[in-house]
């Protein structure tokens, strides 16, 4: 016996069992208990609640059943969890404080908003509400799939046909493994509008929705919701935080005293311990000038009353309540749900299309009930027609047969009929032979090919499944929808936008070749004489260098381009600040950028105008100019700035207001200079046309504007530079192969920045190790353009500058002495007379432009 128990006996890993075990168990939680579907905006156990009432008959035109009923219905068929679990869901479901639109209608004491518990469910009774019925309108006739209950005995639905967006307007909250969900309750109307709009133009914006349809949450309990910022994130990222406050008002009396009046509360706070605490405050005089507190509440609605003492300032006392009491509170959103059995961060508009998608599969699976159902009758029909038009010969069969199984078999071969079409014709009535009864089949037949031929062109035509859909949704809107409870503040006294709370100030940010990126105050680095040796401006790997910096403010928007032609964006305070040594964190960690994607240009913009343009360059010299606000609307993933051609990168993106001229330069010192209008305003995505002709192996390093009396300065990977002034540069044709701009050998080195300078900027160059130097640009001497320039930055062996940037001029804090350099730092000029020559092909009339 002891060996046969043996065995039986498996030896497992106790790790991998345990991991293995840990997960099975997760996945159940998660999928089957904690999390919605975003389809019918249910888990399990309420799908499975509305179900067993749906199957019992509990619906809304019939009489209330015992709670303990449907408890007990619900449990033993198809949730296999304790009673009290299910029993408490049902009662959410019946709380006009907890949920929006109310799925089950109640029947005595069922809870309040000051924390009571519901009676017993022996004790109180439930059916289902009358907007619970269109979540379950349909379920009869194929709309959904089914699966066995836990032990196979019965089978339940595995979503509901939900002839509503539920998920939204009642919201859920649910804690899983690893992972929680909670979304706010929305407005009916508000959000069937959305859904409206969406299938009319699938490609709105979730700030066009915001603006036109959904504004927001709409809390059962009222309220007051603050911003809209923190509605935009959650709506845009998935998650976010909404802070509420309750209803207020201060009343003043002519005795001098005033009273604070709560007649709304935010959602999910209970009343009776918000008493509790006000009055713990007042007892222990964090909080004084409260004489009396009161709560007057009653079926007509909510009232707290606190008598505020005469010499007291009655709104600093509400300060002080919002800031210690749950009459400010906040609502984490999290809107995550389980799209096609796998959990997923969803935004509004997510939410919206999966719902939507989900009413064109009901539709559609409707209308094939429906036209199975109908052909099906209509097959019938077609049999009983052609006993009719020979009646005599049919009567005459029967009459003859000795069994019903012989008149069918006779019927089948006489008249070519179907086993069914055969056995209707025996079970007609002979009241069916009377002239009237007769026309009514033909009435009947004919009606049905007219159903059956507009099932058909239903289930071949989108947009009548889309139109069936909106009718459905509008006719639900005017019988269910009513106003709007919460009420969303935007400004005022006391109320704060996220962005208000962070201070305006001039920013650095610096993005390195790897991909670190942090925000300085422009402060940080103070001015130096040229010649300088710098200070370090940021950590930096062996491998690593900055590559990008730019100068903004926190309030702007800073827009990142990368070599795939894409753009995303982030607010200049959302880029995190660090110290003036530190790396900063991959910029991964703040865009969503792809692999093998990086930061090509960056660039600021305080507010999106139609008259303003961006202009950007190639590599290979393709020039594009785009209206500023097509770039309005970025998504957090990203858009598509420029359709790129093969082996091309994005190089440069500038801001322009349509007029300007515009430079190219390139690596070989060839510079080209044409009027901004030569190109046209293209579309997001389009490719662009030719700026400049490059020789051989050259590339564009440098795209500028150039302003009048403006000056050309130059930098080279050597450290050195020079300004030119920009009437040298004539104006030329676009696609031309530019002019000779400076002179260039090996101890210059190649050009790898070509600034349009005012002489009031100062000059920042960081080189490949992450020295920084920080010079007046009005130091720099002006040459001719055949000239190679002085000494800016004192490099050691192996270093070179990796990027420049035009910063605001700042006032010398300290002068630093000049250290000593190779070449004396006023050998202003240095010239090769025999080198002085400058090419100008194509200048004029260049015609090899690709439009």
């Amino acid at each position: 016996m002891a060996e046969e128990k043996r065995r039986n006996v498996q030896e497992v890993n106790i790790s991998n069992e345990m991991r293995t075990s840990f997960l099975d168990y997760s996945m159940s939680v998660i999928v089957s208990r904690a999390l919605p579907d975003v389809r019918d905006g249910m888990k399990p156990v309420h799908r499975r609640i509305l179900y067993a009432m749906n199957d019992l008959g509990m619906h809304s035109d019939k009489a209330h059943k015992k709670s303990a009923r449907i408890v007990g219905e619900v449990i033993g068929k198809y949730h296999p969890h304790g009673d009290t679990a299910v029993y408490e869901t049902m009662v959410r479901m019946a709380q006009d404080f907890s949920y929006r639109k109310m799925l089950v209608d109640g029947h005595g004491n069922f809870g309040s908003v000051d924390g009571d518990q519901a009676a017993a469910m022996r004790y109180t009774e439930a059916r289902m509400s009358k907007i619970a019925m269109e979540i379950v309108r349909d379920l009869n006739k194929d709309t959904v799939d089914f699966r066995d209950n836990y032990d196979g005995s019965e089978r339940e639905p595995v979503v509901f046909p939900a002839r509503f967006p539920n998920l939204l307007v009642n919201g859920t909250s649910g804690i899983a493994v690893g992972m929680a969900t909670n979304i706010p309750p929305h407005n009916l109307g508000e959000t069937i509008d959305a859904v409206l709009a969406i299938s009319k133009d699938p490609e709105i914006t979730i700030d066009e929705l915001m603006e036109d349809y959904i504004p927001g949450p709409d809390f059962p309990t009222a309220g007051i919701i603050i911003g809209r910022s923190g509605i935009r994130k959650a709506y845009e990222t998935g998650k976010g935080s909404i802070t509420m406050r309750a209803k207020v008002d201060i009343e003043e009396h002519a005795n001098g005293k005033s009273t604070i009046l709560v007649t709304e509360l935010p959602y999910q706070v209970n009343k009776a311990r918000l008493v509790e605490k006000i009055a713990e405050l007042v007892r222990d005089k964090r909080i004084e000038g409260i004489t009396d507190l009161r709560d007057e509440s009653s079926r007509d609605g909510m009232r707290i009353v606190m008598e505020i003492r005469r010499d007291a300032n009655a709104n600093v006392i509400l300060n002080n309540l919002y800031k210690f009491t749950s009459l400010q509170t906040t609502f984490g959103v999290n809107t995550l749900a389980l799209v096609d059995g796998q959990p997923k961060v969803l935004t509004i508009k997510q939410c919206l299309v999966h719902y939507l998608d989900h009413q064109k599969v009901v539709i559609r699976r409707r209308t094939a009930f429906e036209l199975k159902k109908a052909e099906a009758r209509a097959h019938i029909l077609e049999g009983l027609r052609i006993a009719l038009d020979h009646l005599d010969e049919v009567i005459s069969l029967i009459r003859n047969s000795k069994t019903a199984d012989i008149a069918r078999e006779g019927l089948i071969e006489r008249f070519e009929l179907s086993e069914k079409q055969a056995q209707a014709i025996l079970d007609m009535r002979l009241q069916r032979l009377t002239g009237l009864e007769r026309e009514k089949i033909e009435n009947e037949y004919s009606e049905l090919m007219k159903l059956i031929a507009e099932l058909k062109d239903i289930l071949a035509n989108e947009e009548k499944v889309l139109e069936i859909i909106r009718e459905e949704l509008t006719d639900i809107k005017e019988r269910f929808n009513d106003k709007r409870r919460s009420e969303i503040v935007a400004g005022g006294a006391g109320f704060f936008e996220d962005e208000d709370l962070i201070p305006v100030e001039n920013i650095v940010i610096t993005l390195t070749h790897q991909g670190y990126i942090k925000r300085l105050p422009a402060s940080t680095y103070r001015t130096q004489k040229r010649g300088g040796r710098g200070i370090q401006g940021m950590g930096t790997n062996e491998d690593d260098f900055v590559e990008h910096l730019v100068s903004t403010s926190t309030h702007d928007t800073v827009l990142f381009f990368t070599n795939k032609g894409k753009v995303y964006k982030a607010k200049g305070y959302e880029v995190p600040e660090y110290s003036r040594t530190a790396k900063g964190i991959p910029i991964i960690n703040l865009l969503q950028i792809e692999k093998g994607e990086w930061v090509n240009a960056v660039i600021s913009v305080s507010n999106y105008d139609a008259e303003s343009f961006l202009f950007f360059t190639t590599r290979h010299g393709i020039t594009k100019r785009t209206s500023l606000d097509k770039f309005a609307n970025i998504r957090k993933g990203g858009l598509i700035a420029v359709g790129l051609r093969e082996d091309d990168e994005l190089i440069s993106v500038r801001l322009t207001d349509g007029t300007k001229d515009m430079m190219l330069a390139t690596k070989n010192g060839y510079l080209i200079r044409f009027e901004e209008t030569q190109i046209r305003a293209m579309g997001r995505t389009a490719a662009g046309v030719k700026g400049i002709s490059l020789r051989g192996d050259d590339i564009v390093v440098s795209m500028e504007i150039i302003e009048p009396d403006s000056k050309i300065l130059h930098v080279t990977n050597k450290g050195f530079g020079k300004q030119t002034n920009e009437s040298e540069y004539r104006r030329i044709n676009r696609g031309g192969k530019g002019v000779f701009t400076c002179k260039l050998d090996e101890k210059t080195g190649d050009v790898v920045a070509v600034k349009a300078v005012t002489g009031d900027e100062d000059l920042m160059m960081i080189t490949i190790a992450g020295v920084l130097i920080r010079i007046q640009v009005s130091e720099i001497s002006t040459t001719g353009r055949n000239t190679k320039g002085v000494h800016l930055i004192r490099l050691q062996d192996g270093e070179e500058v990796a990027t420049v940037a035009k910063v605001e001029k700042e006032e010398v804090e300290a002068e630093i002495e000049a250290q000593p350099v190779e070449e004396k730092v006023n050998e202003e000029v240095i010239i090769d007379s025999e080198d002085t020559v400058v090419e100008t092909e194509n200048t004029e009339n260049n015609t090899t432009d690709e439009d």
